[in-house]
């Protein structure tokens, strides 16, 4: 499946180290490449033969036999963390069975980052190249998969979109409710983002949020939120030297589009993240440890262990999608100085 050139867009797929990637193309060298059976990952943006993109490996080749997070993984049925092997909905305790071995734990052994984050089960179904932009259209088919299912007993599809336009990529989902009953909503990715004209600590960041939750020793928030500026003073340009982020931010900043900005810079290069409206939730992680220079700004449609907090009456903004509904947001990456 390609498609010819139009101006100076092109969508194609190929084949790199017997892996099929998609590849969006734009003028002056821009491109984005995309693993439809890795997760749907976008795991490369090239602007002037520099990756935006965190992806420590020597090739997709190498992603495809060890993949691991980079680039920019999809979080779903469950964003980040829930805090036992359990969820709710509707009322509903819905146990998750461990033997099934398809889904992560982290350090403190909760679940992490749902089922999807290296899905094979994602099809193209479309590309697209235009004047003005160049796209690759994708869908997953939750509801076919007794796994998933499993897991999160809510048929549903979703579809992904990559747009390459400049030097943006906007990706889009649709979650569509297949089921019979209304389907709570915990979506959200995982970019990592990196620069090449400065180290890492000499990385600057806006965190354009009003507040942040109070997170127990497990990162999984407690109930209680605080005004950022208690724990970030310079949030609107916070250096990184020394800084370790992995918290939970809402209250978005939103301008007059409705659109919430948060951005990285070092020298002359900035890597700007662009929020839709209904991804209320930013989840900010940049570990201070040696080989990860690279700072993650992840939109949420919910906060972590949203389900779990909605049951207890602590969080009260959960998306519910209605039986025969669906939900559609985009964020935005756009570069500039590479």
């Amino acid at each position: 499946m390609s498609v010819p050139p139009a101006s100076s867009y092109s969508a194609c797929l190929a084949q790199v180290d017997g892996v099929d990637i998609v590849r969006l193309s734009g003028p002056a060298g821009v491109s984005v490449s995309v693993a439809p059976k890795i997760g749907n990952n976008a795991f490369e943006f090239l602007v002037n033969g520099k990756n935006a993109f965190w992806f420590p490996y020597r090739s997709v080749g190498e992603f495809a036999t060890n993949p691991d997070l980079c680039g920019n993984p999809f979080l779903a049925p469950w964003a980040n963390r829930l805090d036992e092997h359990a969820f709710y909905a509707n009322g509903v305790r819905y146990e998750l069975n461990r033997s099934l071995g398809n889904y992560l734990l982290d350090p403190a052994g909760q679940p992490i980052h749902g089922l999807l984050l290296h899905a094979p089960q994602w099809e193209v179904t479309a590309l697209r190249a235009g004047p003005d932009s160049a796209r690759v259209e994708s869908r997953l088919e939750f509801a076919r998969h007794p796994t998933l299912l499993a897991q999160f007993p809510f048929a549903h599809g979703i579809e992904m979109t990559y747009i390459l336009a400049g030097e943006t990529l906007e990706t889009r989902t649709t979650v569509s409710n297949e089921s019979a009953e209304t389907m709570p909503l915990s979506v959200g990715f995982h970019p990592y983002f990196q620069l090449h004209d400065s180290p890492r600590d000499s990385w600057r960041v806006r965190l354009a949020a009003d507040s942040v939750w109070s997170l127990n020793e497990q990162f999984t928030p407690t109930g209680t939120h605080s005004p950022i500026r208690q724990s970030f003073p310079q949030a609107d340009d916070l250096p990184l030297r020394g800084q370790f982020l992995d918290h939970v931010f809402d209250g978005l900043q939103r301008d007059a589009d409705g659109w919430a900005r948060f951005h990285v810079r070092g020298l002359r290069e900035r890597i700007t993240v662009e929020y839709g409206p209904l991804f209320p939730v930013a989840v900010v992680y940049a570990p201070t440890g040696d080989g990860q220079s690279f700072v993650c700004f992840e939109p949420m449609s919910g906060i972590t262990n949203a389900f779990s907090l909605a049951h207890r009456g602590l969080y009260r903004q959960l998306p519910q999608v209605p039986a025969g509904g669906s939900w559609t947001e985009s964020f935005r990456i756009s570069i500039e100085g590479f």
